[in-house]
Parts: C-alpha cells; structure tokens; sequence
C-alpha cells in the first residue's frame, strides 16, 4: 500500500520501511494497538505523537534520563503507549503559583482600586525629581557645616 500523507489521517500513522513516504509503507491505526504491546521507538514516536515533534531519538534520550521504560530485545529498543503516558505525567510542567499575595487586597473593598500600587505610600507622595533635590539639598548642607 502506498503512502497517503498529504491525506489528514486521523488515529492513522502511516510507518515507511525506508524511511520516507513515497516508498511502500504499512499502515498502523492507534486502536489496533494494545497499551501495554512493545513497539519500537521509532514507530511509538509517530503514534504517541502524530505531529512530528518528538522522535526516537528524543524517546531515548528520555529513556536516559529515568523518565521513559524502554525493553532491549534483540538490540532493538522497545516501548508501550502506557510507558509514554508515564513518562508525559512525569514531564508535565505544574503551573506556577504566584510568590507572594496580599490578603489585605482580597479582604479590601473598593478602597483597594483606588489606592495606587506599590510598597509604601511615601513613594507615591514624593515624586523622583523631589527626592534627589531632598539628596542634593542635604548633600550640600552637610559639605557647607563641614570646617575646612
């Protein structure tokens, strides 16, 4: 059977035996397969993902970092669909909680909307400019009090 990739196959991987599609190729549809039959790497990348993103090679390096089961049979590497799902709930990145929340915020009413952002109030009262001329103004008293 020829391959068809240009096609939207869906639960479908077309499997070439050389390696690209315009040769003569099997094809493998993902509810035929058993979750627990050994597959080689090469075909359960293109089974578990369908899109293209992850290959043998990134299974194996996977395999080497403890995260993914893999059988050596005959000096082939094998794996299953349910190795893969173990090794995609290893690798699922948990969303970031935030570091710090204000409880006064939550517990606040309107008041908090109004009240502008920030860690201090004295910052939003004392404008940048009017702060160095406070630095630079005691900068000078201190050097004019100083004897010579």
């Amino acid at each position: 059977m020829a391959c068809d990739c240009d096609l939207p196959i869906k639960k479908q991987i077309c499997i070439s035996q050389q390696g690209s599609c315009s040769h003569v190729s099997t094809l493998v549809i993902l509810s035929d397969i058993a979750p627990n039959a050994p597959i080689r790497l090469s075909v359960a990348a293109k089974l578990a993902f369908p899109d293209g993103t992850m290959t043998a090679s990134g299974l194996r390096r996977e395999a080497a970092r403890g995260r993914l089961i893999v059988e050596r049979i005959a000096g082939k590497d094998f794996t299953t669909l349910n190795h893969i799902a173990q090794m995609r709930e290893q690798c699922r990145v948990q969303a970031k909680e935030p570091d710090f929340i204000s409880a006064e915020r939550d517990t606040a009413g309107e008041d908090s909307l109004l009240r502008p952002y920030g860690s201090s109030e004295m910052a939003a009262r004392i404008s940048p400019q009017d702060a160095l001329r406070a630095r630079l103004k005691q900068s000078y008293q201190q050097k004019r009090s100083k004897p010579s």
